[in-house]
């Protein structure tokens, strides 16, 4: 795959291989860009919080939804690329990413859309808040994917983190006293939905470790082949629904294709480029506690006693994992 830089802050990143491992690029990389990585990422994660408003005010099917996000996500990203490449031929040479690495970024674009569409298929079994507990597992699918593919060390602290998070994440979602119906027996095809939020999560986990195998990309660059790929193929979503009405929903539904896949994935990808992958398996559990504090405040759902204890954990992981990264470095 060819070399390539990419920006953060207005500010050029080094150039490095694309085959470099990311502990290779932490080296190469400055204390400044590391720091960059980690705001860029949870930043990203942090506006992925805050969908469930947009979902709710666009009110239209969920598959719309998605084709709606991949297809104004796409729009805002090439109109920003191509601005950011200063002619269309520059926007061309930024988006190829080379034959090497072009089934690599195909195969990340269909995890992508899998994984939506295992989670919109998994909530008609189980209920929305285990669905998202389940998803939640993918920090330790991250752990394995890194340790076994990348072949990263896995500190025992960042480990400790990660389930430290995930249990605060079950008490946060309120899940913990109402996973077990009431009659005793589970209701038909729940194993199913389960099945379908741990393979969907391994999707996502797949995506975060291959996005970080492949190294530095044009900014933007692997967002909007996401995008491309599912504006292409969830088209026939709207269709089959039908379109929604023309108003307020459609400038909701533009704001989670450039807010909330253009903008927020962008940032994610550039961070992931410069962490270790079990610092990103602690970070990204900041997409979890900001969407839990948005129900709160818009919602207005109120956090129980344990559910707020629930927030205060998963913050506290985090934030154990960081000062645990920044003293091994």
């Amino acid at each position: 795959m060819q070399q390539s830089s990419s920006t953060v802050s207005g500010t050029s990143a080094p150039v490095v291989p694309a085959s470099a491992s990311p502990v290779a690029v932490a080296h190469v990389l400055p204390d400044a860009r590391r720091l960059d990585g980690w705001v860029a990422f949870v930043l990203g994660n942090a506006l992925l919080g805050t969908i469930g408003v947009f979902v709710h005010e666009a009110q239209a099917a969920p598959l719309t939804v998605t084709w709606f996000r991949c297809a104004f996500g796409l729009i805002g990203l090439t109109l920003w690329m191509a601005w950011r490449n200063r002619s269309w031929s520059g926007l061309r040479r930024g988006l190829w990413v080379g034959w090497a690495a072009l089934p690599w970024v195909l195969l990340l674009s269909g995890l992508m859309l899998a994984s939506w569409w295992l989670f919109f298929t998994a909530i008609q079994q189980v209920p929305t808040g285990v669905a998202v507990v389940l998803f939640h597992v993918q920090p330790l699918w991250v752990l394995l994917l890194g340790a076994w593919w990348l072949k990263e060390s896995v500190p025992r602290q960042r480990v400790v983190s990660v389930l430290v998070a995930m249990v605060g994440l079950v008490l946060a979602t309120g899940v913990a006293e109402g996973v077990a119906p009431s009659r005793g027996s589970h209701a038909p095809g729940y194993w199913v939905g389960v099945g379908l939020c741990l393979i969907g999560a391994l999707c996502t986990a797949t995506v975060t470790v291959v996005a970080k195998r492949l190294g530095v990309l044009p900014l933007g660059t692997l967002a909007w082949w996401q995008c491309a790929l599912g504006a292409a193929v969830l088209w026939v979503a709207p269709v089959g629904h039908g379109w929604p009405a023309w108003g307020v929903s459609w400038a909701w539904l533009g704001g989670l294709g450039l807010i909330h896949t253009g903008l927020a994935y962008t940032l994610m990808y550039a961070g992931m480029a410069r962490l270790a992958t079990a610092r990103v398996a602690v970070l990204q559990f900041a997409y979890p506690t900001v969407a839990i504090v948005v129900d709160w405040l818009y919602f207005q759902h109120t956090l129980g006693g344990w559910q707020m204890a629930g927030v205060v954990l998963m913050l506290g992981a985090i934030g154990a994992g960081e000062r645990s990264a920044r003293r091994n470095r």
